[in-house]
Protein backbone atom coordinates (compact mmCIF):
# COMPACT_ATOMS: atom_id res chain seq x y z
CA UNK A 1 0.00 0.00 0.00
CA UNK A 2 2.99 2.60 0.80
CA UNK A 3 4.39 1.42 -2.94
CA UNK A 4 0.75 2.71 -4.46
CA UNK A 5 0.50 6.08 -3.15
CA UNK A 6 3.69 7.66 -4.87
CA UNK A 7 2.36 6.62 -7.94
CA UNK A 8 -0.79 7.52 -8.22
CA UNK A 9 0.73 11.71 -7.38
CA UNK A 10 3.38 11.07 -10.15
CA UNK A 11 -0.29 10.28 -12.38
CA UNK A 12 -1.95 13.31 -11.08
CA UNK A 13 0.69 16.02 -11.48
CA UNK A 14 0.32 16.78 -15.41
CA UNK A 15 -3.29 16.90 -14.90
CA UNK A 16 -3.00 19.49 -12.20
CA UNK A 17 -0.31 21.53 -14.17
CA UNK A 18 -2.73 21.33 -16.91
CA UNK A 19 -5.38 22.72 -14.71
CA UNK A 20 -2.75 25.80 -13.35
CA UNK A 21 -2.28 26.83 -16.94
CA UNK A 22 -5.80 26.69 -18.10
CA UNK A 23 -6.42 28.72 -14.76
CA UNK A 24 -3.71 31.20 -15.61
CA UNK A 25 -4.83 31.53 -19.15
CA UNK A 26 -8.28 32.03 -18.16
CA UNK A 27 -6.85 34.86 -15.75
CA UNK A 28 -5.16 36.38 -18.42
CA UNK A 29 -7.88 36.42 -21.24
CA UNK A 30 -10.02 38.00 -18.51
CA UNK A 31 -7.24 40.54 -17.30
CA UNK A 32 -6.70 41.88 -20.94
CA UNK A 33 -8.98 43.87 -23.05
CA UNK A 34 -8.34 45.32 -26.59
CA UNK A 35 -10.09 48.56 -27.76
CA UNK A 36 -10.48 49.37 -31.54
CA UNK A 37 -9.53 52.50 -32.80
CA UNK A 38 -13.09 53.69 -33.17
CA UNK A 39 -14.53 52.90 -30.11
CA UNK A 40 -14.70 53.12 -26.44
CA UNK A 41 -15.76 50.75 -23.57
CA UNK A 42 -17.41 51.53 -20.31
CA UNK A 43 -16.23 49.15 -17.54
CA UNK A 44 -17.87 47.60 -14.36
CA UNK A 45 -16.32 46.07 -11.80
CA UNK A 46 -18.98 44.05 -9.89
CA UNK A 47 -21.76 45.58 -11.40
CA UNK A 48 -20.32 49.40 -10.36
CA UNK A 49 -19.31 51.44 -13.23
CA UNK A 50 -15.02 52.81 -13.21
CA UNK A 51 -14.32 54.05 -16.42
CA UNK A 52 -14.12 54.13 -20.09
CA UNK A 53 -11.60 52.04 -21.87
CA UNK A 54 -9.15 53.72 -24.28
CA UNK A 55 -8.80 52.22 -27.85
CA UNK A 56 -5.34 50.09 -27.64
CA UNK A 57 -4.67 46.98 -24.69
CA UNK A 58 -5.98 47.59 -21.45
CA UNK A 59 -6.26 45.50 -18.01
CA UNK A 60 -9.17 44.93 -16.27
CA UNK A 61 -9.53 42.98 -12.72
CA UNK A 62 -10.62 39.21 -13.93
CA UNK A 63 -13.69 37.73 -13.74
CA UNK A 64 -15.46 40.34 -12.06
CA UNK A 65 -15.23 43.44 -14.76
CA UNK A 66 -17.79 43.86 -17.75
CA UNK A 67 -17.39 45.91 -20.64
CA UNK A 68 -19.82 47.71 -22.42
CA UNK A 69 -18.86 48.73 -26.32
CA UNK A 70 -19.59 52.67 -27.88
CA UNK A 71 -18.76 53.43 -31.54
CA UNK A 72 -17.70 57.02 -31.59
CA UNK A 73 -18.10 57.13 -35.42
CA UNK A 74 -21.00 59.04 -37.21
CA UNK A 75 -24.04 56.31 -37.46
CA UNK A 76 -26.99 55.80 -39.62
CA UNK A 77 -30.58 55.87 -38.13
CA UNK A 78 -33.39 54.67 -40.19
CA UNK A 79 -36.67 56.26 -39.52
CA UNK A 80 -39.57 53.56 -40.35
CA UNK A 81 -42.10 55.55 -42.65
CA UNK A 82 -44.76 57.91 -40.64
CA UNK A 83 -48.65 58.41 -40.94
CA UNK A 84 -49.67 62.00 -40.20
CA UNK A 85 -52.55 64.24 -40.69
CA UNK A 86 -51.15 67.86 -41.97
CA UNK A 87 -52.74 71.52 -40.43
CA UNK A 88 -55.08 70.88 -43.56
CA UNK A 89 -55.83 67.80 -42.79
CA UNK A 90 -54.51 66.02 -45.54
CA UNK A 91 -53.44 62.72 -45.06
CA UNK A 92 -49.28 62.17 -45.68
CA UNK A 93 -46.56 59.58 -45.21
CA UNK A 94 -43.32 60.46 -44.82
CA UNK A 95 -39.52 58.49 -44.22
CA UNK A 96 -36.28 60.20 -43.02
CA UNK A 97 -32.71 59.29 -42.11
CA UNK A 98 -31.17 60.86 -38.95
CA UNK A 99 -27.05 60.91 -38.72
CA UNK A 100 -25.66 60.41 -35.24
CA UNK A 101 -22.56 60.76 -32.91
CA UNK A 102 -21.79 59.38 -29.73
CA UNK A 103 -20.14 62.18 -28.01
CA UNK A 104 -20.20 61.18 -24.11
CA UNK A 105 -19.80 57.39 -24.15
CA UNK A 106 -20.55 57.80 -20.23
CA UNK A 107 -24.07 59.22 -20.52
CA UNK A 108 -24.55 57.33 -23.27
CA UNK A 109 -24.13 54.56 -20.77
CA UNK A 110 -25.08 55.61 -17.70
CA UNK A 111 -28.62 58.22 -19.17
CA UNK A 112 -30.23 56.41 -21.77
CA UNK A 113 -30.64 52.22 -21.98
CA UNK A 114 -30.34 52.02 -25.79
CA UNK A 115 -29.49 54.92 -27.42
CA UNK A 116 -29.66 54.10 -30.93
CA UNK A 117 -33.76 53.18 -30.07
CA UNK A 118 -34.14 55.94 -28.39
CA UNK A 119 -33.24 58.09 -30.93
CA UNK A 120 -35.30 56.25 -33.62
CA UNK A 121 -38.35 56.50 -31.74
CA UNK A 122 -38.11 60.58 -30.36
CA UNK A 123 -37.12 60.94 -34.26
CA UNK A 124 -40.51 59.72 -35.36
CA UNK A 125 -42.72 61.25 -33.04
CA UNK A 126 -40.71 64.45 -34.21
CA UNK A 127 -41.35 64.06 -37.65
CA UNK A 128 -44.93 63.74 -37.04
CA UNK A 129 -45.04 67.05 -34.79
CA UNK A 130 -43.52 68.45 -37.36
CA UNK A 131 -46.09 67.59 -40.22
CA UNK A 132 -49.11 68.07 -38.05
CA UNK A 133 -48.29 71.69 -38.00
CA UNK A 134 -47.66 72.38 -41.73
CA UNK A 135 -50.06 72.65 -44.28
CA UNK A 136 -49.47 70.18 -47.28
CA UNK A 137 -48.26 72.53 -49.66
CA UNK A 138 -45.50 73.41 -47.23
CA UNK A 139 -44.64 69.65 -46.46
CA UNK A 140 -44.02 69.23 -50.26
CA UNK A 141 -42.07 72.34 -51.01
CA UNK A 142 -40.64 73.27 -47.78
CA UNK A 143 -37.76 69.94 -47.06
CA UNK A 144 -35.50 71.98 -45.58
CA UNK A 145 -37.30 73.19 -43.28
CA UNK A 146 -38.70 69.97 -42.05
CA UNK A 147 -35.52 68.95 -41.71
CA UNK A 148 -34.41 71.76 -39.96
CA UNK A 149 -36.94 71.59 -37.40
CA UNK A 150 -36.72 67.98 -36.56
CA UNK A 151 -33.12 68.50 -35.64
CA UNK A 152 -34.16 71.77 -33.20
CA UNK A 153 -36.22 69.12 -31.50
CA UNK A 154 -33.69 66.30 -30.81
CA UNK A 155 -31.15 68.23 -29.94
CA UNK A 156 -32.07 69.12 -26.54
CA UNK A 157 -32.85 65.56 -25.12
CA UNK A 158 -30.13 63.89 -27.05
CA UNK A 159 -27.60 66.04 -25.66
CA UNK A 160 -28.36 64.56 -22.16
CA UNK A 161 -27.42 61.26 -23.42
CA UNK A 162 -24.70 62.54 -24.60
CA UNK A 163 -25.82 62.06 -27.95
CA UNK A 164 -25.10 64.62 -31.07
CA UNK A 165 -27.45 64.76 -33.77
CA UNK A 166 -25.79 65.83 -36.62
CA UNK A 167 -28.51 65.77 -39.38
CA UNK A 168 -31.97 64.91 -40.75
CA UNK A 169 -33.08 64.08 -43.89
CA UNK A 170 -36.51 63.63 -45.37
CA UNK A 171 -36.56 61.02 -47.91
CA UNK A 172 -40.18 61.02 -49.00
CA UNK A 173 -43.88 62.88 -48.19
CA UNK A 174 -46.02 61.52 -50.19
CA UNK A 175 -49.60 62.40 -49.73
CA UNK A 176 -52.51 60.34 -50.43
CA UNK A 177 -53.82 58.64 -53.44
CA UNK A 178 -56.95 61.05 -53.85
CA UNK A 179 -54.99 64.04 -52.98
CA UNK A 180 -52.05 63.00 -55.71
CA UNK A 181 -54.88 63.17 -58.79
CA UNK A 182 -56.38 66.05 -57.60
CA UNK A 183 -52.84 67.93 -57.50
CA UNK A 184 -52.23 66.42 -60.85
CA UNK A 185 -55.42 67.62 -62.20
CA UNK A 186 -54.55 71.26 -61.02
CA UNK A 187 -51.37 70.96 -62.62
CA UNK A 188 -52.52 69.76 -65.58
CA UNK A 189 -55.02 72.72 -65.38
CA UNK A 190 -52.51 75.37 -64.58
CA UNK A 191 -50.27 74.20 -67.21
CA UNK A 192 -53.37 74.44 -70.00
CA UNK A 193 -53.91 77.90 -68.69
CA UNK A 194 -50.45 78.76 -69.22
CA UNK A 195 -50.51 77.39 -72.71
CA UNK A 196 -53.51 79.02 -73.52
CA UNK A 197 -52.13 82.89 -72.32
CA UNK A 198 -48.49 82.24 -74.43
CA UNK A 199 -50.56 81.35 -77.68
CA UNK A 200 -52.82 84.56 -76.97
CA UNK A 201 -49.89 86.21 -76.36
CA UNK A 202 -47.84 84.97 -79.36
CA UNK A 203 -50.78 86.03 -81.50
CA UNK A 204 -51.61 89.47 -80.19
CA UNK A 205 -47.68 90.05 -80.99
CA UNK A 206 -48.03 88.92 -84.40
CA UNK A 207 -50.36 90.62 -85.16
CA UNK A 208 -48.69 93.54 -83.94
CA UNK A 209 -45.97 93.29 -85.83
CA UNK A 210 -47.68 92.25 -88.64
CA UNK A 211 -49.58 95.60 -88.64
CA UNK A 212 -46.09 97.81 -88.55
CA UNK A 213 -44.37 95.80 -91.30
CA UNK A 214 -47.29 96.41 -93.33
CA UNK A 215 -47.38 100.33 -92.19
CA UNK A 216 -44.08 100.36 -92.88
CA UNK A 217 -43.87 98.76 -96.08
CA UNK A 218 -46.68 101.67 -97.23
CA UNK A 219 -44.88 104.06 -96.24
CA UNK A 220 -42.05 102.46 -98.76
CA UNK A 221 -44.25 102.25 -101.29
CA UNK A 222 -45.59 105.71 -100.87
CA UNK A 223 -42.50 106.95 -100.94
CA UNK A 224 -41.39 105.29 -103.93
CA UNK A 225 -44.63 105.46 -106.06
CA UNK A 226 -43.97 109.78 -104.86
CA UNK A 227 -40.63 109.92 -106.01
CA UNK A 228 -41.98 108.23 -109.04
CA UNK A 229 -44.26 110.87 -109.55
CA UNK A 230 -41.95 113.72 -109.19
CA UNK A 231 -39.23 112.08 -111.80
CA UNK A 232 -42.23 111.75 -114.24
CA UNK A 233 -42.96 115.32 -114.02
CA UNK A 234 -39.55 116.61 -113.96
CA UNK A 235 -39.52 114.61 -117.56
CA UNK A 236 -42.64 116.14 -118.96
CA UNK A 237 -40.94 119.50 -117.92
CA UNK A 238 -37.98 119.00 -119.45
CA UNK A 239 -39.81 116.94 -122.76
CA UNK A 240 -41.60 120.31 -122.97
CA UNK A 241 -38.48 123.06 -122.83
CA UNK A 242 -36.53 120.47 -125.62
CA UNK A 243 -39.77 120.37 -127.92
CA UNK A 244 -39.89 124.90 -127.21
CA UNK A 245 -35.99 125.22 -127.53
CA UNK A 246 -36.20 122.92 -131.04
CA UNK A 247 -39.45 125.43 -132.12
CA UNK A 248 -36.88 128.35 -131.45
CA UNK A 249 -34.27 126.94 -133.17
CA UNK A 250 -36.26 125.53 -136.24
CA UNK A 251 -38.67 128.99 -136.49
CA UNK A 252 -36.50 131.37 -138.18
CA UNK A 253 -35.13 128.46 -140.60
CA UNK A 254 -38.27 127.35 -141.71
CA UNK A 255 -39.47 131.14 -142.26
CA UNK A 256 -36.07 131.07 -144.28
CA UNK A 257 -37.02 127.58 -146.58
CA UNK A 258 -40.61 129.23 -146.77
CA UNK A 259 -39.08 132.34 -149.02
CA UNK A 260 -36.28 129.98 -151.04
CA UNK A 261 -38.81 128.71 -151.89
CA UNK A 262 -41.01 131.24 -152.76
CA UNK A 263 -38.13 132.88 -154.91
CA UNK A 264 -37.21 129.26 -156.75
CA UNK A 265 -41.23 130.27 -157.81
CA UNK A 266 -40.72 133.79 -158.58
CA UNK A 267 -37.42 133.10 -160.38
CA UNK A 268 -39.08 131.03 -162.56
CA UNK A 269 -41.37 133.53 -164.34
CA UNK A 270 -40.67 135.57 -167.49
CA UNK A 271 -40.12 138.56 -165.19
CA UNK A 272 -36.40 139.75 -164.72
CA UNK A 273 -37.00 142.53 -161.79
CA UNK A 274 -38.08 141.26 -158.61
CA UNK A 275 -39.25 143.52 -155.39
CA UNK A 276 -38.30 141.37 -152.35
CA UNK A 277 -39.00 142.50 -148.68
CA UNK A 278 -36.20 143.56 -146.85
CA UNK A 279 -36.73 140.87 -143.78
CA UNK A 280 -36.45 138.07 -146.22
CA UNK A 281 -33.15 139.43 -147.42
CA UNK A 282 -32.16 139.74 -143.83
CA UNK A 283 -33.01 136.30 -143.18
CA UNK A 284 -31.26 135.05 -146.12
CA UNK A 285 -27.92 137.08 -145.12
CA UNK A 286 -27.82 135.31 -141.93
CA UNK A 287 -28.80 131.74 -143.52
CA UNK A 288 -25.99 131.58 -145.78
CA UNK A 289 -23.54 132.80 -142.77
CA UNK A 290 -23.83 128.98 -141.54
CA UNK A 291 -23.25 127.22 -145.65
CA UNK A 292 -20.05 125.52 -145.53
CA UNK A 293 -17.67 127.88 -147.27
CA UNK A 294 -19.67 130.95 -147.24
CA UNK A 295 -17.61 134.31 -147.30
CA UNK A 296 -20.82 135.96 -145.32
CA UNK A 297 -19.90 134.58 -141.75
CA UNK A 298 -17.15 137.19 -141.97
CA UNK A 299 -19.63 140.48 -142.53
CA UNK A 300 -22.79 139.93 -140.75
CA UNK A 301 -24.13 138.37 -137.78
CA UNK A 302 -24.80 134.90 -137.73
CA UNK A 303 -28.46 133.26 -137.65
CA UNK A 304 -29.51 133.14 -133.96
CA UNK A 305 -32.21 131.67 -132.79
CA UNK A 306 -35.62 133.45 -131.31
CA UNK A 307 -34.78 134.50 -127.40
CA UNK A 308 -37.37 134.14 -124.88
CA UNK A 309 -37.47 136.76 -122.20
CA UNK A 310 -36.29 136.43 -118.43
CA UNK A 311 -39.25 135.55 -117.08
CA UNK A 312 -39.96 132.86 -119.75
CA UNK A 313 -36.51 131.42 -119.41
CA UNK A 314 -36.67 131.13 -115.63
CA UNK A 315 -40.52 129.45 -115.89
CA UNK A 316 -38.99 126.82 -118.36
CA UNK A 317 -35.61 126.39 -116.59
CA UNK A 318 -33.82 127.01 -119.97
CA UNK A 319 -30.90 127.99 -118.02
CA UNK A 320 -30.50 125.03 -115.69
CA UNK A 321 -31.24 122.22 -118.26
CA UNK A 322 -28.06 120.48 -117.99
CA UNK A 323 -28.23 120.60 -113.88
CA UNK A 324 -31.93 119.35 -114.34
CA UNK A 325 -30.48 116.38 -116.90
CA UNK A 326 -28.05 115.20 -114.19
CA UNK A 327 -30.35 115.36 -111.32
CA UNK A 328 -32.96 113.36 -113.55
CA UNK A 329 -30.25 110.95 -114.45
CA UNK A 330 -29.05 110.77 -110.83
CA UNK A 331 -32.74 110.30 -109.58
CA UNK A 332 -33.53 107.31 -112.17
CA UNK A 333 -30.52 105.70 -110.28
CA UNK A 334 -33.38 104.81 -107.50
CA UNK A 335 -33.56 100.94 -107.02
CA UNK A 336 -37.05 100.36 -106.76
CA UNK A 337 -36.68 96.34 -106.52
CA UNK A 338 -34.83 97.05 -103.72
CA UNK A 339 -37.40 98.98 -102.09
CA UNK A 340 -39.96 96.81 -102.75
CA UNK A 341 -37.72 93.87 -101.17
CA UNK A 342 -36.98 96.36 -98.18
CA UNK A 343 -41.13 96.61 -97.98
CA UNK A 344 -41.86 92.74 -98.20
CA UNK A 345 -39.17 92.26 -95.36
CA UNK A 346 -40.41 94.88 -93.45
CA UNK A 347 -44.25 93.24 -93.83
CA UNK A 348 -42.67 89.91 -92.70
CA UNK A 349 -41.93 91.47 -89.34
CA UNK A 350 -37.67 92.09 -90.37
CA UNK A 351 -36.07 92.76 -86.76
CA UNK A 352 -33.70 95.30 -88.69
CA UNK A 353 -36.24 97.18 -90.44
CA UNK A 354 -36.55 100.69 -89.12
CA UNK A 355 -40.26 101.83 -88.56
CA UNK A 356 -40.69 105.59 -89.47
CA UNK A 357 -43.79 107.78 -89.29
CA UNK A 358 -45.15 108.92 -92.67
CA UNK A 359 -45.04 112.23 -92.43
CA UNK A 360 -41.32 112.45 -90.90
CA UNK A 361 -40.55 110.29 -94.32
CA UNK A 362 -42.39 112.62 -96.50
CA UNK A 363 -40.51 115.67 -94.72
CA UNK A 364 -37.29 114.16 -94.96
CA UNK A 365 -37.92 113.46 -99.64
CA UNK A 366 -39.36 117.28 -99.47
CA UNK A 367 -35.78 118.74 -97.91
CA UNK A 368 -33.55 116.01 -100.42
CA UNK A 369 -35.43 117.38 -103.03
CA UNK A 370 -35.42 121.10 -103.24
CA UNK A 371 -35.73 121.92 -106.80
CA UNK A 372 -39.26 119.44 -106.87
CA UNK A 373 -40.58 122.34 -104.72
CA UNK A 374 -39.06 124.95 -106.72
CA UNK A 375 -40.55 123.63 -109.83
CA UNK A 376 -43.86 122.92 -108.91
CA UNK A 377 -44.22 126.90 -107.59
CA UNK A 378 -42.86 127.96 -111.13
CA UNK A 379 -45.82 125.49 -112.38
CA UNK A 380 -48.46 126.90 -110.52
CA UNK A 381 -47.09 130.58 -111.10
CA UNK A 382 -47.21 129.76 -114.50
CA UNK A 383 -50.72 128.56 -114.25
CA UNK A 384 -51.92 131.63 -112.28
Amino acid sequence: MLELVPLQLIGTLPLIGLVVLAIAVAVVWQMVVIVQAYEKKALTVLGEYRKLLEPGINFVPPFVSKTYSFDMRTQTLDVPRQEAITRDNSPVTADAVVYIKVMDAKKAFLQVDDYKRAVSNLAQTTLRAVLGDMELDDTLNKRQQINSKIRQELDEPTDEWGIRVESVEVREVNPSKDVQQAMEQQTSAERRRRAMILEAQGERRSAVEEAQGEKQSNIIRAQGEKQSQILEAQGDAISTVLRAKSAESMGERAVIERGMETLEEIGKGESTKFVLPQELTSLVGRYGKHLTGSDARTNGHELEGLEFDEETREMLGLDDIEEILGQIDQEAEVDVEQMEDQAEAVKHGADDAEIKDPDEVIDEMDAEMPEAEEFNESTDGSEN
